[in-house]
């Protein structure tokens, strides 16, 4: 499988997945989507991968949504035959994708230095255990630019901090590092960046060694007490809410900018 912004080390059982586009500090546009889509649905079957690490090249981990290229909106540019069920499906290729993440078999490590924006901020925010640089920077801009926060964000968020953290977050849309999100819960520790690597290359070696049903089986009841938290929510899917953002991120989205 070749892809156009992920890039692929296989160490044994270690499955490293880099954001592959740091030129524009890895901004998500739709084929960056489809693609962690696609490759976290294909590891539902690949049983010699049993801990994937998500990260990023250069910098960043991920700046966000690519404002040149806002998710979905490539595959409607131009077409006057798309149907308001293909562009709801269109439009939720964020979610799928940061579904895709939380469903994976292995288990998951986000290694975040830079930033973590939005969107980026999102991807981590799916995998089971998150690593960062102190320095790293961390922000959900969306309210503050005029969208609801999409993607299962809110949910996944609550789930993960609590109601009370998960409000500070994504209403003030404050900006902030490695140590305030390992204090408020977004990440489980943060480390100075030139300790990164060996602190998630320790993290992953231990997942590695580990009995595999054991993470396995532990893996799914948590996952399933996650579903159960985020049972009935499905304002996050209103389709009048992802074509709000569709049409502002056009408008007003910069900080998928390099």
């Amino acid at each position: 499988m070749r892809f156009q912004r992920l890039e692929l080390e296989r160490e044994g059982p270690l499955l490293r997945v880099w954001l592959n586009r740091p030129e524009r500090r890895n901004a998500l546009d739709t084929v960056a989507l489809e693609e962690i889509a696609s490759l976290f649905g294909s590891l539902q079957q690949d049983f010699a991968a049993r801990v994937v690490v998500l990260g990023g090249r250069g910098p960043s981990f991920c700046a966000g949504a690519d404002r040149k290229d806002p998710p979905g909106r490539a595959r409607v540019a131009g077409r006057t035959d798309v149907s308001e069920r293909e562009r709801r499906w269109l439009f939720q290729i964020g979610r799928r994708a940061c579904r895709a993440i939380e469903e994976c078999e292995a288990a998951t490590l986000a290694r975040v230095q830079g930033h973590a924006i939005g969107g980026g901020f999102l991807l981590a925010l799916a995998c089971d255990l998150r690593v960062a640089a102190r320095e790293a920077r961390f922000q959900v801009p969306e309210v503050e630019l005029g969208l609801p926060l999409t993607w299962g964000g809110t949910a996944r968020l609550v789930h993960e901090v609590g109601a009370a953290r998960a409000r500070e977050i994504v209403l003030l849309g404050e900006s902030f590092d490695g140590v305030r999100a390992e204090a408020l819960g977004v990440v489980h520790r943060a480390v100075p960046a030139a300790e990164l690597d060996a602190a998630v290359d320790g993290w992953a070696a231990r997942l590695a060694a580990q009995p595999e049903l054991a993470v396995h089986a532990t893996k799914t009841r948590f996952r399933a007490y996650a579903a159960a938290d985020r049972l009935g929510d499905v304002s996050e899917d209103d389709a009048d809410a992802l074509a709000v953002a569709s049409r502002s991120l056009a408008a007003r989205t910069s900080f998928g900018e390099p």
